[in-house]
């Protein structure tokens, strides 16, 4: 038995490459099925295309070039029907004990035997904090879902990246008044090629209010204080949408016992070939092998892991 904490892509492709070659497995989960896809704005658009996306030679059609949200949770739920995998959702992982070939894993709701663990837990839930005043304020969100609640609300979107631009221009298309504090001189240069234009030009007119080179400093109530390098000022305000990124479960890792780099990137330590990493018998897989550097690696391009870590588990148990 091969235990696998985490629903997401990846730790659907790696059970389905264990059931081909005939090794059980389970698949532990704290939240719903493929949970970080489901907390994506309820509009968003995959940057890959759909073939990237797919997993167990099962494909992937979309109505667009670029598949939607609801298209990846409906695709990942078949995926997972079609080969029966075994999957206990809303069961959190608290503990593993024993070791190789001989562990226990302990959830919220039971404990289970097995000889292989696989850590497939990705990075977005969780959030990174901006570390301000007030950031555990009501009106502050790290998660964005969709844009009809901020109609006609002062709108602070904080972050350059991709979720912040989406979050800024849906807003403003819903009649919010919107303003971003992006950090950098700039956008990411990660923005979607074909959404970066359409948020310069709000920008540039006006429509949107920039601010770059700058912080948040402090959110109250009903104002949001901004460091800028003209200096600092103070907008109304009514919500703030943190669109600051995430990075893995650092805590859960290192109660599994999983070493991390001791740099900037916190990357767990493995074999770059079998993905096993210092406590034998414990794998990563997915994005949370990049530890803080999470946008070099995506579902399109960890979806071999499955196959090496699979590959890995079969010559081990057949000694």
């Amino acid at each position: 038995m091969v235990i696998i904490i985490g629903s997401g892509p990846i730790g659907l492709a790696t059970a389905i490459e264990l059931k081909r070659k005939g090794i059980e497995s389970l698949i532990l989960e704290r939240g719903c099925l493929v949970n970080s896809i489901y907390n994506y704005p309820v509009n968003m658009t995959f940057f890959s295309t759909s073939d990237r996306l797919e997993i167990g030679d099962i494909p992937f059609i979309s109505h667009g070039p670029k598949p939607t949200r609801k298209e990846a949770l409906e695709y990942y739920r078949r995926a997972a029907e079609h080969y029966e995998l075994d999957i206990k959702l809303y069961e959190e992982v608290t503990a593993v004990d024993g070791s190789d070939d001989n562990f226990t894993v302990t959830t919220t709701k039971g404990s289970y035997s097995c000889s292989k663990i696989v850590l497939a837990t990705g990075f977005y839930g969780q959030e990174n904090r901006m570390n301000v005043p007030g950031e555990d304020l009501p009106k502050v969100l790290h998660y964005y879902d969709e844009p009809h609640r901020y109609a006609w609300q002062n709108v602070l979107v904080v972050g350059g990246g991709n979720s912040a631009v989406d979050a800024a221009l849906e807003t403003y298309r819903c009649g919010a008044h919107v303003s971003i504090v992006v950090k950098y001189p700039e956008l990411k240069p990660s923005v979607k090629y074909w959404v970066k234009p359409d948020i310069e030009n709000r920008i540039r007119e006006g429509s949107v209010t920039g601010y770059f080179n700058s912080e948040v400093v402090e959110i109250r109530e009903d104002e949001v204080d901004i460091r800028t390098p003209e200096g600092d000022v103070t907008i109304e305000n009514d919500f703030v949408l943190a669109m600051t990124g995430y990075h893995p479960h650092f805590g859960l890792m290192k109660k599994l016992g999983i070493a991390l780099t001791d740099d900037e990137k916190k990357m767990p330590v493995f074999n770059e070939e079998t993905l096993e990493t210092n406590r034998k018998g414990l794998y990563v897989a997915g994005v949370v092998c990049g530890g803080m550097d999470t946008s070099r690696l995506f579902i399109e391009n960890t979806r071999v892991h499955a196959q090496h870590i699979a590959g890995d588990i079969e010559k081990k148990l057949n000694g």
